[in-house]
């Protein structure tokens, strides 16, 4: 899992290393090396490719494409650790919408923890005058989609492979970016190309390292080392981008750390 999170920062933080490339020009590149990447090994193992349960396969890749595309835009756009602290909040949307999508219950105790992250973002945004309220809510907008796409997965457990579940990510997301990207193209050059190709490989690690943590280990033990990241986010931020954040805004992400890996132990 640390090994994930590392792999995660690294491709969060060439995003923003390349912030002169459109977002949505980024996102093409990196769904068309995972629609090649999962594509090989779907045709490897001889797993077919398009599902059983499409409409919803369709949905979460729907949901996903508007997940990355807008947690892209705010990696650019506001400091390091603070786009990764909000996107922090999609399990607690993951938890909300679930009470909907998957009958799952919620205790009332959670909903305070709730409150304390949400809080927390709030603080965030308030005390930084570099996070504007849109991209405050272009961050939110990124956590809630991705809380949806979490919760349809959960629905397309049973029916679906999980590499079949994968690929309809790119699939959905390429015609989409594509398209976009057409009218925003601004042609890589030199170290960008590598940039580029590192994101994709990158993020196959990252998933790859966070399969094997969750297959091999409980559940509780590791989820909450997820959230290392806004450690590695703050550590690269400082570093490569000389973002340094006020006390007040320390305690923001703690607020929003501490709600989100409360509720994850008290369920």
């Amino acid at each position: 899992m640390l090994l994930a999170g590392v792999f995660f920062s690294i491709m969060n933080v060439s995003v923003k290393y390349i912030s002169h490339l459109p977002a949505i020009e980024i996102i093409f590149f990196r769904s068309l090396f995972s629609f090649i990447f999962t594509f090989a090994i779907l045709k490897k193992k001889s797993i077919p490719l398009f599902g059983n349960n499409k409409k919803l396969l369709i949905l979460r890749g729907v949901a996903g494409s508007i997940g990355l595309i807008s947690f892209f835009y705010t990696l650019q756009n506001i400091p390091l650790a603070s786009a990764v602290t909000i996107q922090y909040l999609s399990p607690i949307f993951t938890t909300v919408l679930g009470i909907v999508i998957v009958k799952e219950k919620v205790k009332p105790l959670q909903f305070l923890y709730f409150g304390i992250a949400f809080a927390g973002v709030l603080m965030i945004e308030g005390f930084d005058p570099r996070i504007s309220p849109w991209w405050l809510a272009v961050g939110i907008i990124s956590a809630l989609f991705s809380g949806l796409a979490y919760n349809i997965i959960r629905k397309l457990n049973v029916s679906e492979h999980p590499l079949v579940i994968v690929f309809y990510f790119p699939l959905v997301t390429l015609p989409i970016v594509g398209l976009i990207s057409i009218f925003a193209w601004v042609p890589p050059q030199g170290w960008d190309w590598a940039i580029l190709l590192g994101i994709g490989i990158f993020t196959q690690f990252a998933q790859y390292f966070m399969t094997m943590a969750y297959q091999n280990a409980q559940l509780s033990k590791i989820a909450s080392l997820n959230y290392i990241g806004i450690v590695y986010a703050l550590g690269f931020g400082f570093l490569l981008f000389d973002e340094t954040y006020d006390l007040l805004i320390y305690l923001g992400m703690m607020m929003v750390l501490a709600g989100v890996i409360l509720n994850l132990r008290n369920k």
